[in-house]
């Protein structure tokens, strides 16, 4: 092949890149046809199960559906005799039947334990909760947008059995043109794509003689259970040589301005300065900023996203961002760093990329950055002096908590760099905390989820919403930080947790632990679903509520014990295995200190008397809570997804997914595993997250130690909860929770007046909320 005929080639593979794109979209929304149909098909099968003459096979008929679809869909329509159904519910349903066993060897254990219901005093709801001070009453403002979608996007990491005792691995370095970014949240660098196999799952008991019961359908997915023998004691081991260390060095500041790339606005210490930036390229961008400010380090785009420019004519945006990223410059080159620095090259995302260039003439002369603002804050419209001032006050409020507090490249590396300078020097976790081991990582990133997402749809919500009124949780994660697992975990089985004594279990699943259990929604059960059940596709979990559904899963303590101790009605949870950890306080300190300088700057927001200066420290109390949001999800380090470049015609690594490709380079990415990570701790952002969802059903108002209220959408009537997202409700009326202005209160954020038709999905959701926002914020109703 020639070199005319290899370039017309690659023009014909582009033409047949395009037809594929607009046959992929084509699929996607024929599949979302789909799904509306069949979510309608379902609410009209269960809504035949109101006519007494109904019967499960004319329905099945006359749906397409299987007999056990329909009663999977409405259990009301269940065929089999009530005499039988009544005699097999008298009979356990973990009583397995014994396989015939040599007369030497002790019977086994059991596969399952019965968790026993915790009882609770019933809530307090009328009692007001005490009046904060007024400069606590201030409003909580979303959540940044990308935290949210990418929540919705949230796909389970992929999990194999282990084979073989971990390698242990020197830190790798960084590829050219490759950027393994820890700094985005936690969900930019998660494992996308199906799941690999997963590990041996437990076997649930047989029942003698079960009725037959709907099953909530989780598709292929099945969650990793622990192995035994061997392969299981890696799965109650650290990593051996890595611990969390206090360091012993002060982080360097680094040269730092605030860019308007609409109008060319740049702030720069005490000055602005308007720029000329020709086309707003990546090189056009550092030429003009560091002409104006020599030996800037990193430049932060507070508005005009110039990598979106030209988006219309990629096929994707993250297309558009790679392009725009490697835009090709005499100047300036890809900075691929030396050594151990994880930081080189660019990390490719549709909203928020990282673009770190070095003198192409000079390429071991240094680097420069160009990040977006939208890591920290959404700016909102405020010019680039607000946002520089907004920094100042956020690096002002960290040092009255933090002598050597420095604001690094994103919250995330600011978050873990603050959190390590917390790390006792006394006590017995002095020399540092231990890393899990590989295994146990994995398992704790397959079985542990993020924020709860999930859309409630009719016919358990009307299909007229009477009003959308949305609750927010305030500060959300600072308030589930008092105590975290630490050290070994020790494995706790079936039999013995079926041997302990009803204290000791209540005790083992209020402590700090993670459980895979196997779930059975109670009889007359009619309110939203406790715990999440696996499922495949772009929700990697559901929260199942019809009466009767069974399903197997992993949970936190803290949601297995309110599914045993909510005030409505205990659900059955069978204990198939579980992680005990040692209860205690490695991010007590941190999220002390963080709630403090948000308070501090929460505070100067609402009473400072300039406007500007209350804009500004609005922002950098956003971006506190951006520094613990993710900080946080920093401790989870999942499975690096990296991205690179390639020149076209050479050979690519291997394994990697191609994102775009443009004249002179290959953009791709590939999955990289795990790190040697010396602050990796997933069970720290999984035990928060369990107890994050376990508040957005049944939280506490406490004075002092005295409990005097709860909130939550166990707390509404059944029915009315329409929507949970992350730290938030939306339900179809206001309920009487007090609001503080303490972490973790829920602030009412929006009401949208009825009749509401219910949305469809969640784009439809979004866009209600901001109609609710608008009209709450117009008739200036306080809480």
């Amino acid at each position: 092949m020639d070199r005319k005929s290899y370039t017309a080639e690659l023009a014909s593979l582009r033409e047949l890149r395009t037809e594929i794109t607009a046959a992929e979209k084509a699929v996607a929304a024929a599949q979302k046809e789909l799904d509306r149909l069949t979510a309608q098909r379902s609410r009209r099968v269960a809504g035949l199960a109101g006519y007494e003459g109904a019967q499960a096979p004319a329905v099945a008929k006359a749906s397409g559906l299987s007999v056990g679809d329909v009663v999977r869909i409405a259990p009301l329509l269940d065929p089999t005799p009530e005499a039988v159904r009544a005699a097999n519910a008298d009979v356990p349903a973990a009583v397995a039947v014994p396989a015939p066993a040599p007369a030497h060897r002790p019977a086994a254990g059991p596969t399952a334990a019965l968790a026993p219901a915790l009882t609770r005093p019933a809530p307090v709801l009328e009692q007001p909760a005490p009046a904060a001070p007024a400069f606590l009453a201030s409003a909580e403002p979303e959540a940044p947008a990308e935290v949210e979608d990418q929540a919705v996007a949230e796909r389970p990491t992929a999990f194999a059995a282990p084979v073989a005792p971990p390698v242990e691995r020197e830190p790798q370095e960084t590829e050219p043109g490759v950027h393994a970014d820890p700094d985005m949240p936690p969900q930019s660098n998660a494992v996308v794509g199906q799941p690999a196999p997963a590990a041996a799952p437990v076997v649930p008991a047989v029942s003698v003689a079960a009725a037959p019961r709907p099953v909530v359908e989780a598709g292929p997915r099945e969650l990793p259970a622990l192995p035994q023998g061997p392969d299981g004691a890696r799965f109650e081991a650290v990593t051996t040589g890595l611990v969390s260390k206090r360091p012993n060095f002060t982080q360097q500041a680094r040269a730092t301005v605030f860019l308007d790339a609409a109008t060319g606005d740049l702030a720069v210490r005490d000055r602005v300065v308007r720029l000329d930036l020709g086309a707003r390229t990546p090189g056009e961008i550092l030429d003009a900023v560091l002409h104006a400010a020599p030996g800037t380090e990193r430049i932060y785009i507070t508005a005009g996203a110039p990598w979106h420019d030209g988006a219309e004519r990629y096929s994707t945006l993250k297309d558009a961002v790679a392009a725009w990223l490697n835009t090709p410059s005499e100047r300036w080159s890809t900075a691929v760093g030396s050594g151990r620095d994880k930081l080189a090259g660019h990390f490719v995302h549709q909203r928020q990329p990282v673009g770190r260039y070095a003198p192409a003439a000079a390429p071991d002369s240094g680097s420069t950055e160009i990040r977006s603002m939208g890591e920290w804050f959404d700016p909102d419209g405020a010019d680039v002096v607000t946002c520089r001032q907004a920094f100042t006050l956020l690096w002002q409020a960290l040092r009255r908590h933090w002598d050597d507090a420095v604001l690094m490249g994103s919250p995330s590396q600011t978050g873990r760099d603050l959190w390590s300078r917390t790390i006792p020097t006394t006590g017995k976790w002095a020399g540092g905390y231990p890393v899990l081991s590989e295994e146990l990582r994995g398992l704790l990133h397959a079985t542990g989820g993020q924020g709860r997402t999930e859309l409630i749809l009719p016919p358990r919500v009307p299909e007229q919403l009477p009003a959308l009124v949305e609750y927010d949780r305030t500060f959300a994660y600072a308030k589930h930080l008092w105590k975290s697992p630490v050290g070994t975990p020790r494995r706790i089985t079936a039999a013995a947790f079926a041997a302990m004594t009803e204290a000791e279990q209540a005790k083992a699943l209020m402590s700090c632990s993670h459980w895979n259990v196997r779930v059975t929604v109670p009889q007359g059960w009619n309110h939203v679903g406790l715990l999440p059940a696996p499922v495949t596709g772009d929700r990697a979990w559901v929260y199942p509520s019809e009466p009767g559904a069974t399903f197997t899963t992993w949970a936190g303590g803290a949601e297995v014990h309110l599914a045993l101790s909510n005030h409505l009605m205990p659900w059955k949870v069978e204990i198939l295995g579980g992680l005990l950890f040692e209860d205690g306080k490695p991010l007590d300190e941190w999220g002390k200190r963080l709630k403090a300088a948000w308070a501090d700057l929460t505070n100067l927001s609402k009473l400072h008397g300039d406007e500007r200066q209350r804009t500004a420290a609005y922002l950098a109390s956003r971006a506190v809570r951006s520094v613990l949001l993710f900080g946080l999800g920093g401790f989870a380090q999942r499975p690096r997804l990296v991205s690179g470049t390639t020149p076209v015609g050479e050979a690519l690594p291997a394994g990697v997914e191609i994102l775009g490709q443009d004249d002179q380079v290959v953009t791709w990415q590939r999955q990289a595993g795990f790190s040697r990570d010396p602050y990796a701790h997933p069970e720290w952002a999984a035990y928060v997250w369990s107890g994050a969802r376990a508040a957005l059903l049944d939280m506490k108002y406490r004075q002092g130690k005295e409990v005097i209220g709860h909130a939550g959408a166990l707390h509404a009537k059944p029915g009315t909860v329409v929507y949970f997202g992350t730290d938030g409700i939306a339900l179809t009326e206001r309920q009487p929770w007090p609001y503080r202005g303490e972490p973790g209160d829920y602030l009412l954020k929006g009401h949208l007046t009825g009749p509401v038709e219910h949305p469809a999905s969640q784009e439809q959701y979004l866009k209600l909320r901001g109609l609710g926002r608008a009209e709450l914020a117009a008739k200036g109703v306080d809480q």
